[in-house]
């Protein structure tokens, strides 16, 4: 008993060695870190050696002792090591302080850089020392101002974003891309009121994200990536996107509408743009277009034919219930598909329109995917009854020969019974087709 008693007086932590306890008060806030240093005069100074820096603005109470509190850590030269530095700037005074801040970082083996500025008021520029951080992993850069690069080398470097960034030049983003040897994860995102080209060459990356904002539609993307899986595009403006050398079977999520509501002139006015698009995305194994994409593609077809998605397999789309005329047309390029997931919507012009106003279409024709491949249809959006929903309910039952299951959301509906009675009226092609009530 009595050696039992003695032990509760003994300091464990204490006993650990400098290296473990900094990475123990690393996990807290740099707040609780700093406390520490009240413990014993050995604790005094042992925050200033944590490896893992998360500072926010808003944590402390004025900008002055931010940026004291930045100063003293930064300037210290007691780190050897920082491996992951996030840095949050709220105020909208001048940066330039957290340009040494993290220029001091990236000379000290750092692994993660994380900055977000304050929108709207870009003032903090990145070091041209982050360009040739031979440890960097991970770099997540928002609201800041990117210096020219004359020299990129970063050879360890694998998730990219970039959110809202002011480059100097086409180039430097250029760099910063085909300079990363073993990059795999790219974004990149924002509005720009000049024109720009973002090249994105490099042979490792496996994820692409863009989304970029310009009224008049003066940038351009080229893609030269043939080890990309998973391809996301927002755009609803009218860029210009030229896709080479894509491998087959990778997934695109998609929007791209040429203007906001993708007018049949404005489709007409880019048709150009659209031809040298679509070839590049024709290896497509998984889509996800939305609504505006599937207005971009019906227009087009009046025009000129859609490309063979020969490898595309499942299809999820969000559908205008007045552009389900289109969608013959669509699957038509789609021979192979086998999962088809639609949501339905009930817009016009930007406003809701009511059903009876879409309900007057007819399909043209039966594509071949319902005849050699269709295996599952899955209705997202939550069915009313329209007309417009029961002949779209009516095609695929009627048509598809080979449909294993068709799958409609009746949640909440008063006229579920109305609709069910219905549904078993509908004579089915496929004699193994089962129809399934969420």
């Amino acid at each position: 008993m009595a050696t039992r008693r003695g032990m509760k007086g003994i300091d464990r932590i204490s006993e650990l060695p400098d290296p473990l306890i900094c990475q123990i008060l690393s996990y807290p806030s740099v707040k609780d870190a700093v406390r520490t240093s009240v413990l014993s005069t050995r604790w005094r100074s042992l925050w200033l050696w944590v490896p893992n820096v998360v500072l926010y603005s808003r944590d402390f109470p004025d900008l002055h002792v931010f940026k004291s509190f930045g100063d003293r850590f930064f300037n210290c030269g007691m780190t050897s090591c920082i491996q992951k530095l996030q840095l949050s700037l709220f105020d909208n005074e001048n940066e330039s302080y957290l340009t040494s801040w993290i220029d001091a970082a990236s000379k000290r083996k750092l692994r993660h850089l994380d900055v977000w500025c304050v929108p709207d008021y870009q003032t903090c520029e990145i070091p041209i020392s982050v360009y040739t951080c031979e440890t960097l992993v991970t770099l997540n850069l928002c609201e800041v101002i990117l210096r020219d690069a004359g020299f990129v080398s970063l050879p360890c470097l694998k998730t990219m974003r970039l959110r809202d960034l002011r480059y100097p030049d086409d180039a430097t983003f250029e760099r910063l891309v085909s300079c990363s040897p073993v990059l795999e994860e790219l974004e990149f995102s924002g509005y720009f009121d000049v024109s720009r080209v973002f090249r994105v060459h490099t042979p490792s990356l496996k994820s692409l994200k863009t989304q970029i904002w310009n009224r008049d539609g003066m940038f351009q993307v080229v893609i030269d990536a043939p080890q990309v899986r998973v391809l996301t595009i927002y755009d609803n403006d009218s860029g210009s996107y030229i896709i080479k050398n894509l491998s087959s079977s990778f997934k695109l999520d998609i929007l791209l509408s040429f203007g906001k509501w993708a007018e049949e002139e404005r489709v007409s006015s880019m048709r150009n743009r659209i031809r040298h698009f679509l070839p590049g995305i024709s290896n497509v194994g998984e889509m996800k277009i939305y609504v505006g994409t599937v207005k971009v593609f019906g227009h087009y077809f009046k025009f000129e034919r859609l490309p063979q998605f020969y490898y595309l397999s499942r299809l999820v789309a969000r559908v205008n219930v007045s552009d389900l005329k289109w969608l013959p047309t669509f699957l038509q390029s789609c021979p192979n598909i086998k999962f088809l997931a639609m949501s339905l919507v009930y817009m016009g012009g930007g406003k809701e329109v009511r059903p009876e106003e879409v309900e007057h279409f007819s399909f043209s024709y039966v594509p071949e995917c319902s005849l050699s491949s269709l295996e599952s249809v899955d209705i997202q959006s939550s069915i009313r009854g329209t007309v417009a929903e029961m002949k779209l309910v009516r095609y695929f039952l009627e048509n598809s020969i080979i449909l294993k299951t068709l799958t409609l959301d009746l949640k909440y509906r008063e006229n579920e019974y109305a609709i069910l009675k219905e549904l078993l009226n509908i004579p089915r092609r496929s004699i193994t087709c089962q129809v399934l009530v969420r």
